[in-house]
């Protein structure tokens, strides 16, 4: 496919367009043909999306009544108006055929980005989580994964994180839904989450020694700068494309070890050298700002959820240019089922009780301190496929709402090193594309009901 989409040169845009919408460089003195036709066998195909309204980039200016056209899985350029045949492709022998989106009563934009989910995985009360920890294998976990995935996806999520999976049910899944077997979001897995014993992400906490695992570093928990290094790069062996740690307790860990630093400064540096050196960035849950600052300093190059972040925590961000990825989804959700009975034990039922209700106040001083903010929900904490609630909530926190999309496409697509393929409409970069009724620019609440998802020129909703 990538081979047939090489072949085809880009649209040839009409006067009247705008100068981004095709080609980067000037157009070359001699006429040449709109399009050339694939000389293979199997040409790619060719959408043309009707675009009432399209925000190619967001933080630029939409554009009205254009025609997106995607050759393959990429975005091949935009042209003015309605137009149902690119031009240089009606009446060519052998030309693929053309199949055309009427969006032109939706806000057309890039496909979003969640930097913070657990896709093969998803909150009950604690006595089925026991149950599953005794009786339930990793296999469950990948085919709940399987439904996830499309949950996530249909609501409109091309590309996620998963930041945290036992085993390598996620790796499986990113695998078989870039082959095309499985219908989901493109993954960025961690693997199991890099901790420290009893720390938050040791699943083994408060588990009977009869039942308890015991495996090295490579599997389970580490400890001192020679262990946490061993973790990291047996991580990098199972071919994972980012490191998460636990560089604080946290709420859902069945602890009662509370919510601030739990790796040594050494360990953390250790970690981040060792990641660095195998082309991995660092992910690090914090919550406490001891923990948080801590992270920063070491070099991590994004904080998960930040629910104390201070001042001090604010220029550091600042100054290293770390993103901070907020989850308020996830911390409106344990609040809430704090005040369920029988739904958290006493441990965590007091961690969420104090941590959910304050997360939406530190990104709320987050952003008005310039720290850079990428999307992330944590779902999987809440439930799948209401990733979009976060835009709801980061709006409440006085974040407008173009920098909330921006949020979830540019700024995602950077931290996630994808920013050359997705998160905007432009020539070259893969065609995931979504659409909603109204305005999202100005009311988030639209992109909760997305209409038309397409991620790499394949339609998964609508058309």
């Amino acid at each position: 496919m990538l081979a047939s989409v090489a072949r085809l040169l880009l649209v040839a845009l009409p006067a009247c367009a705008a100068p981004s919408a095709i080609a980067a460089e000037p157009p070359p003195a001699a006429p040449r043909p709109a399009v050339a036709v694939p000389d293979d066998d199997a040409p790619a195909p060719v959408h043309v999306l009707h675009c009432g309204t399209l925000i190619a980039v967001p933080g630029e200016a939409p554009r009205t009544d254009v025609s997106l056209i995607v050759i393959g899985g990429e975005i091949a350029g935009v042209l003015d108006g309605f137009v149902d045949t690119p031009p240089g492709l009606a009446g060519e022998d052998g030309a693929p055929d053309v199949t055309v989106h009427d969006l032109r009563g939706l806000t057309v934009l890039p496909g979003l980005i969640d930097c913070h989910v657990h896709i093969t995985g998803q909150s009950v009360p604690i006595d089925e989580r026991i149950r599953r920890t005794l009786q339930e294998t990793e296999a469950h976990a990948a085919i709940d994964g399987v439904v996830y995935a499309e949950r996530t996806l249909r609501a409109g999520f091309t590309t996620v994180r998963d930041v945290g999976s036992r085993g390598s049910t996620a790796l499986a899944l990113r695998d078989r839904i870039a082959k095309g077997m499985v219908p989901g979001p493109r993954l960025l897995v961690s693997g199991p989450s890099v901790t420290v014993t009893g720390g938050h992400g040791d699943w083994t906490n408060s588990m009977s020694p009869v039942l308890r695992p015991e495996q090295g570093p490579e599997a389970m928990t580490a400890d001192g700068p020679a262990e946490v290094r061993k973790a990291v790069r047996a991580r990098v062996r199972e071919g994972v494309d980012l490191i998460k740690i636990t560089a604080t307790g946290g709420v859902l860990s069945q602890t009662a070890a509370g919510v601030d630093q739990q790796f040594f400064d050494d360990e953390l540096a250790a970690i981040v050298e060792a990641a660095t050196k195998m082309g991995r960035k660092v992910a690090a849950h914090a919550h406490g700002a001891d923990g948080i600052k801590a992270a920063l300093r070491a070099g991590v190059a994004s904080i998960e959820h930040g629910t104390y972040l201070d001042d001090e925590a604010i220029a550091l961000f600042v100054e290293t240019g770390a993103y901070l990825v907020p989850t308020v989804h996830a911390g409106k959700y344990v609040a809430e089922q704090a005040q369920v009975e029988g739904f958290y034990p006493p441990a965590i039922r007091e961690k969420a009780s104090a941590v959910g209700p304050i997360i939406q106040g530190a990104l709320a001083r987050a952003y008005a301190g310039g720290v850079k903010i990428a999307f992330g929900t944590d779902v999987g904490v809440g439930e799948h496929g209401t990733n979009a609630r976060e835009f709801t909530y980061m709006t409440e926190a006085g974040i407008p709402p173009v920098d909330c999309v921006r949020a979830a496409t540019v700024s995602a697509a950077d931290l996630c090193g994808l920013a050359d393929r997705v998160g905007t409409l432009e020539p070259g970069k893969w065609a995931d594309v979504i659409a909603v009724e109204g305005d999202p620019l100005a009311d988030v609440s639209v992109l909760r009901d997305v209409r038309f998802v397409m991620k790499e020129g394949v339609v998964h909703v609508g058309g």
